[in-house]
């Protein structure tokens, strides 16, 4: 699966930080149901490498990748756990080289032109771009479509359903990353009306994938 037919899967990439097993398959599979499959779940927790074992034996549709990858052995290891795709923050000229070699996609943060250009040197015309808000939001992935044609962004950070619709009306947004799906204390019912609730916002945006 290439970066940009993984982004078009579904409009919004759930971020996800598990603290055990039981969690990331009850959570996972509310999200699948809602219409979300594409899940990152983010090394950020010690059960991390466990959780994405789990989700991808066990939650039927799921599309697992993890997230937070900062080097080729983060990389290695969630390849060897079962992740189907790769996501981290940013990216250094090692991790790009060790993507060239991964059997899996990688999704790799942006913040300026500059990480644009140096991904695309690489080949890539595919980024998440974080922290979106933070760096800009809406006007500067806009701003980017200028000088950049051909490059498609995930944004990723302060995206809510406040903003959801602006992100998604841009036309070089594929999908956009979110941890809103999955509130603290939040049940599986829950979460899974957050999901649906998600992909019909999309939709009402006119996201087509």
């Amino acid at each position: 699966m290439t970066p940009l037919a993984l982004m078009q899967t579904a409009p919004v990439i759930p971020v996800l930080a598990f603290d055990n097993v039981e969690q990331a398959i009850e959570q996972s599979k509310a999200l699948v149901a809602g219409g979300l499959p594409v899940l990152e779940i983010t090394l950020r927790t010690a059960s991390a490498i466990d959780c994405i074992k789990a989700v991808a034996a066990e939650v039927e549709g799921a599309i697992v990748g993890a997230g937070t990858v900062l080097n080729p052995n983060d990389l290695e290891r969630v390849v060897e756990a079962g992740a189907q795709f790769a996501v981290s923050p940013g990216a250094t000229d090692t991790l790009w080289r060790a993507a060239e070699q991964s059997p899996v996609p990688l999704l790799a943060g942006v913040a300026s032109v500059s990480d644009i250009m140096r991904g695309m040197e690489f080949g890539h015309t595919e980024f998440k771009f974080f922290p979106a808000e933070i760096n800009g939001g809406v006007a500067a992935i806009k701003a980017f479509g200028g000088p950049l044609k051909g490059v498609s962004f995930c944004p990723t950070g302060g995206v809510k359903p406040a903003n959801l619709a602006d992100y998604l009306a841009l036309d070089n947004v594929v999908c956009v990353g979110g941890t809103w799906l999955t509130p603290k204390d939040a049940d599986p019912m829950q979460i899974e009306f957050y999901a649906s609730d998600a992909v019909k916002m999309a939709r009402a945006a006119g996201w087509t994938g």
